[in-house]
């Protein structure tokens, strides 16, 4: 299994906590960024090859991970255009997603109690998403709709009068076989020769819970702890909340 991690991020809404401007995933909790500990956690794992797609600064993303003393082999895609939509990223690592193995997507700028990763990387279905039902309603969440065992619905907006029963928020983290796999590169490149490089990657995968008959299941992670950092307050919550429980639960 190899996996994929996001990271072209600027992170522009975080400067009272990044005054150096540096890429998002290179914030810190306990002396460890974001991206290492990704990293150290899918070694953990298992995992043979990481495959990171830089934009903002990557150099800073090569210099982070060259320091570190246990590391997959790790891979390295830059997406010069990482101002558009995190299509064109995905699109990055098309020829990763058609190199036959198992892959994991992950976005760099979460950071999560480690048994929300394994549980990811040793389900027994091929085509996982990850669901929390523990989480706030609001604009920003990008919501797993599931009715009767089926997804229905993925994005950040539901529509009026969707009908399920069974809903929470997607963690970013993703598994697919081969051939799932391949689809999504195919997927990544007709949105680019559509003209549609500025969609969230997220639309991609609703295309294919939604658009193909590729099967796709649910593994319930609620009650694990785990935050996306996308605003100021989510740095703090991720520092005061996140961190301490995730620490305490491995003592």
């Amino acid at each position: 299994m190899i996996a994929i991690i996001l990271a072209a991020g600027r992170g522009s809404r975080l400067a009272q906590y990044n005054p150096d401007k540096r890429p998002k995933c290179l914030l810190e909790f306990d002396g460890e960024s974001l991206l290492q500990r990704h990293l150290r956690l899918l070694s953990g794992l298992g995992v043979d090859a990481v495959h990171i797609v830089t934009g903002y600064k990557g150099e800073e993303l090569h210099a982070a991970v060259a320091g570190m003393p246990e590391k997959p082999t790790v891979n390295w895609h830059h997406n010069e255009r990482f101002l558009e939509g995190s299509t064109i990223s995905l699109q990055s690592a098309a020829m990763v997603m058609r190199s036959g193995e198992d892959v994991l997507i992950m976005d760099a700028d979460v950071l999560y109690d480690p048994d929300i990763l394994t549980r990811l990387a040793e389900a027994s279905s091929a085509n996982v998403f990850l669901l929390d039902r523990n989480f706030e309603d609001g604009p920003e969440p990008v919501k797993i709709a599931v009715d009767k065992g089926t997804i229905v619905e993925f994005r950040k907006q539901l529509p009026t009068g969707l009908a399920f029963d069974q809903i929470g928020e997607s963690v970013g983290f993703f598994r697919f076989n081969s051939v799932t796999a391949a689809w999504l590169a195919d997927r990544c490149d007709q949105y680019d020769q559509q003209g549609r490089g500025e969609a969230p990657h997220e639309e991609v995968l609703r295309d294919l819970v939604l658009d193909s008959d590729i099967p796709v299941n649910i593994v319930d992670v609620s009650g694990l702890v785990w935050i996306e950092i996308d605003f100021p307050e989510d740095v703090v919550k991720a520092r005061d909340t996140i961190l301490p429980a995730i620490n305490e639960k491995l003592k």
